[in-house]
Parts: structure tokens; C-alpha cells; sequence
């Protein structure tokens, strides 16, 4: 199995990829680069006459979901929001409750019923006040308004986010914590239960370089799940992406061509496309040297499906 990079994608730090089945579109966004992309793809390596669209966002983008009615919902920075149509105007459908000027929106995707999840990030990095948010905008038969609640907190980084095809477990990781934790997840009462961490990863040695020979699993950024149930996440700094059994146990490693890997999720007409977004802004000169892919998207084929993107329900 080999990676293929898509033509024109590169973008600073590429964030919050997923496929949309009715356009055979791949979606994504680059964070300090502030804007939503986009490239149809109609076959891997057979996909260069199609241009990536790129449009402008009025300040970071954090996470965006696919709405069931038309358009993309989004995190930025100071809220999530609500655009009807690609390039259209946005609306704000819940402002963040945090000092914009120190926080922002990170991952986040939406889950099987249709409420669009964000998590935040403490861009000073100096204590664990990220917090994980939950946006549930269905109209209900007494046309109740849309609730934004909050969900977890305790992370630094907000990272991870992933739901089990059984809708019983919930995965979110804090990225400089090195770790993964797991709830039990009720889809129909949206409560978690029962927090406890996943997997963890060790810190990043004393000294350690992308050059060193001091080994160095990453750590955990964006994550998806397989149709069977498996949790894949992109390991930063790692430059790979591990897959774990819903047990934990660590089943595959796949080495990633750039060192910053940051989300990985499934796409293609039979959802054996797993593509993965990742960083170019900040690498060192002799790490893009060695790793030129890095900042683009890249694809691979692989055995076992992903889910289908989750719509947000409006």
C-alpha cells in the first residue's frame, strides 16, 4: 500500500477532512491558512483536472461537519456556525462562551443523530481548560431552540473526537497529554458515563528531533473510526497513523510521508479510501526537504471500510 498525494492541497496545517458521498467531494479545512477546501475526486491517482476550491473564512476554522439540508456547519473561532450554500454567508448558531483572544476551536465532527461536537484548544497550552461542546440543533415537534452544552473538559488540546458504530462509546484525545480517553456514550439520551483512559502514548524525549534516533510514537491528533468498530488516529510528529481495537490493543501502524500527520478519515464510493490531512507551517527546512509531501492530503487503499461522514441535522 502506498500514499498518493492529491494535486494542489497543500495548506499550512490541513484539519477536519471528510468525504461527502453525494458530491464525491473531499472537504477539509487549513486552520491558520483560514479557509474551507474542497476537490471532487473521482478515482485515486485519475483525480488532476479537478481544481481544490478554497474559500476564505473571516478567522480560524477548527472543525467542519456536512448539514442533511445543504451547506457545511463549522466551528470558528469565536463560534459555530451555519453557511446554506459553499461560499454563502454565514450564520452564527452559538457563541463561544471562552476569551477568544487566548482559545479557539479544534476538532470536532458530528455524531449518528445529527449534533455537530467541537472541541476547544488553550492556545497558551499552559493548563487544561479546553472543553468539549456539543451543538443540537433538530427541530422538534414544539420547535424548541438549539441547545449548546457542555459535554468534557480537562484537556489542553482538544483532539480525537470519534463515536463506535454501536453508538456506546464516545473517544476524545488531548493532544500534549499524550492520551485517549473513552466514555460510555448513550446516543439517544447524548450522556456520557464511565471516563477512562484508551491509550496513551509516552511524552516526547528531552532533546528529541524529527532527525534523532531516539524513537518517538507522536502523539494523538484527529481520529476516525472503521466500520468495524476501530479507532485510527494521527499521530503528530509521528509521522504515522495507528489503528487500535476497541479493546485498546494497538493492531496496525501505517508510516504517513510527512512527519505532522493531523486527520485521517474514509472516503471514496466504497469508503476504502482513507485520506489524511497534514502540516507544512513550522516544520523545519530539512524536514520538508525530506518530506516535500508534507502539507498536502494524501490517499491510500485500504482492507477494512470506513463509516459514512455523519450529516448535522437542522
Amino acid at each position: 500500500m502506498t500514499w498518493t498525494t492529491l494535486e494542489d492541497s497543500l495548506c499550512l496545517l490541513g484539519e477536519s477532512p471528510f468525504w461527502h458521498p453525494e458530491e464525491s467531494t473531499l472537504y477539509w479545512i487549513d486552520i491558520p491558512g483560514r479557509a474551507v477546501l474542497r476537490k471532487r475526486i473521482d478515482g485515486i491517482g485519475t483525480d488532476s483536472a479537478a481544481p481544490v476550491e478554497r474559500w476564505p473564512m473571516p478567522t480560524e476554522p477548527g472543525c467542519i461537519a456536512p448539514a442533511r439540508s445543504g451547506g457545511l456547519v463549522m466551528a470558528l473561532r469565536d463560534g459555530i456556525y451555519r453557511a446554506r450554500t459553499w461560499g454563502g454567508p454565514l450564520v452564527q448558531l452559538a457563541a463561544a462562551d471562552y476569551d477568544t483572544r487566548t482559545m479557539r476551536f479544534n476538532d470536532g465532527k458530528c455524531d449518528a443523530r445529527g449534533r455537530f461536537w467541537a472541541g476547544t484548544l488553550n492556545e497558551a497550552k499552559d493548563r487544561p481548560n479546553a472543553t468539549l461542546y456539543c451543538l443540537d440543533a433538530r427541530v422538534s415537534d414544539q420547535g424548541s431552540a438549539p441547545t449548546f452544552t457542555r459535554m468534557a473538559n480537562e484537556a489542553t488540546t482538544a483532539n480525537g473526537l470519534a463515536f463506535s458504530p454501536d453508538r456506546r462509546t464516545m473517544y476524545w484525545a488531548d493532544t500534549p497529554a499524550h492520551a485517549v480517553r473513552a466514555w460510555n456514550w448513550s446516543a439517544d439520551s447524548n450522556t456520557l458515563t464511565q471516563p477512562r483512559v484508551f491509550t496513551a502514548f509516552d511524552a516526547k524525549p528531552a532533546g528529541w528531533t524529527p532527525d534523532a534516533p531516539t524513537s518517538y510514537d507522536g502523539r494523538p491528533d484527529g481520529a476516525t473510526i472503521d466500520a468495524a468498530g476501530n479507532y485510527w488516529v494521527a499521530m503528530y510528529e509521528g509521522a504515522q497513523i495507528l489503528c487500535f481495537a476497541p479493546s485498546g490493543e494497538r493492531i496496525a501502524a501505517l508510516p504517513v510521508p510527512a512527519q505532522c500527520p493531523t486527520m485521517p478519515c474514509f472516503g471514496g464510493e466504497d469508503l476504502r479510501t482513507l485520506f489524511v490531512t497534514t502540516v507544512s507551517e513550522k516544520r523545519p527546512e530539512a524536514e520538508r526537504a525530506r518530506l516535500p509531501a508534507s502539507g498536502h492530503v494524501m490517499a491510500m487503499r485500504v482492507d477494512t471500510p470506513g463509516l459514512p461522514v455523519a450529516f448535522f441535522e437542522d
